[in-house]
């Protein structure tokens, strides 16, 4: 227990909560928020549809990694650290920007208000390179599935202060141009999280020599590790048949089961988000104990196996308390393979090039999530729910038979020194 307190208790776990707050805290304010604001004043479908482009800044952020590992923030880089300099640095640009947006609305100003949309989804995506690769030099490896967790926790309770606390705001107290000032403020607690982070010192201090090297230098560490192409091929698959079980998951449980909207989004935004975050801390406080390969197993076949709970949704009767508990057993165990997921992210990454690598196999990672709605809503039309539903354990299958396959490579993760990985 005291071991415990003392990785989730230390000076890097409260930054790295802090700093995941603000790392969440944008991303509502481009879409979901964004969306309702506009709809309230009474835009068309057709724009609103457009506007859904301004986040690609967070698909492409690799695009522009190699010059956040490379070069340090003028003036802030000097006083904080490279890493930390950058942070800041986006910070107080996102507060600014997110402050300007209270300026205008969307009726009279939508050009003005979709150029600093954008603005504030590239200042997001680029401080989430740096917080990334922050994470990545600064803990060691015992804190890796602890700071996992503490990510996922600051994450989720920023969406749910700027998507579903910002909609009540706007609607019965400051209005969305009064809620975007106050969330404009709000990004200083990014800020304060900054100046608690140490800044990694030795091998992670040195940038690359040059911009030619932090472009192909990470190619060419993660390339040159052994089993690196398997390391991709498992990436890709270890939360696939957990993506596939979420993709179609709201219009599951209101055309599939029957609930309301209302009730729907009652649950997911609070018993689902809560077991999320209790499922990260649980996963980071396990794998404390249990280290990364055992982990990565035992939470994988718990998020594969956890998809029952929807397929039982599908065939039982309709019941409140049943959907409940299944929302709550998938998120459950859904962040609990989150959090081990996240930690094999940061273990790959070479500390020089952490930037750049994270930025990558983050983009690759989200692979599933990105591209299985398509082939879901064809499944489910095929098959129907519950055969659906089945259907997600055997998808899981493949990711787990290649994680057995790799328990060496993988444990040796675990034994790394933070300054050779």
């Amino acid at each position: 227990m005291s071991a415990l307190l003392a990785v989730f208790g230390s000076r890097r776990m409260a930054a790295t909560l802090l700093l995941g707050f603000a790392s969440g805290l944008p991303l509502a304010l481009t879409s979901g928020t964004l969306q309702a604001w506009m709809t309230v004043e009474g835009l068309d479908l057709k724009t609103i549809g457009f506007m859904t482009l301004v986040g690609q800044a967070y698909v492409f952020k690799f695009l522009w990694s190699p010059l956040l590992d490379r070069y340090p923030l003028p003036v802030a880089g000097r006083w904080l650290g490279r890493r930390r300099g950058w942070l800041a640095g986006f910070q107080l640009a996102l507060a600014a920007t997110l402050g300007a947006m209270a300026l205008f609305d969307p009726k009279g100003s939508l050009g003005a208000l979709a150029a600093l949309a954008v603005a504030v989804a590239f200042l997001s995506a680029s401080q989430d390179i740096v917080f990334d690769a922050w994470r990545t030099d600064a803990l060691l490896p015992a804190e890796r599935g602890a700071g996992a967790a503490v990510n996922v926790m600051g994450y989720r309770l920023a969406m749910l202060v700027s998507g579903g606390l910002a909609l009540w705001l706007a609607d019965v107290w400051l209005g969305f141009r009064g809620t975007y000032a106050l969330m404009a403020a709000l990004m200083l607690v990014g800020v304060i999280g900054t100046l608690m982070a140490p800044e990694p010192d030795g091998v992670a201090a040195a940038p690359p020599r040059s911009l030619a090297e932090a472009v192909v230098g990470p190619m060419r560490a993660f390339f040159g590790r052994p089993w690196a192409v398997a390391f991709l091929v498992l990436i890709v698959l270890y939360k696939l048949g957990d993506a596939f079980a979420g993709a179609l998951s709201t219009s599951f449980l209101i055309r599939g089961v029957g609930f309301s909207a209302g009730e729907v989004g009652l649950v997911n935004k609070t018993f689902g988000l809560a077991a999320t975050i209790v499922g990260a801390l649980a996963g980071g406080a396990l794998m404390a104990r249990l280290g990364l390969w055992r982990s990565l197993f035992a939470f994988g076949v718990a998020q594969m196996v956890s998809n029952l709970a929807y397929w039982a949704l599908a065939v039982l009767p309709k019941e409140l308390t049943t959907m409940t508990v299944a929302v709550a057993i998938e998120n459950l165990c859904g962040g609990m393979g989150t959090a081990a997921f996240v930690a094999l992210l940061t273990a790959l990454c070479e500390r020089r090039f952490s930037a750049t690598q994270y930025a990558l196999l983050s983009a690759l990672s989200a692979v599933g999530r990105v591209y299985v709605g398509p082939a879901s809503g064809v499944m489910v039309e095929a098959m129907g729910w519950p055969s659906f539903y089945l259907s997600t354990l055997a998808i899981a299958l493949p990711g787990l038979a290649l994680l057995v396959v790799m328990r060496g490579p993988v444990r040796r993760l675990e034994f790394a020194s933070p300054a050779n990985t």
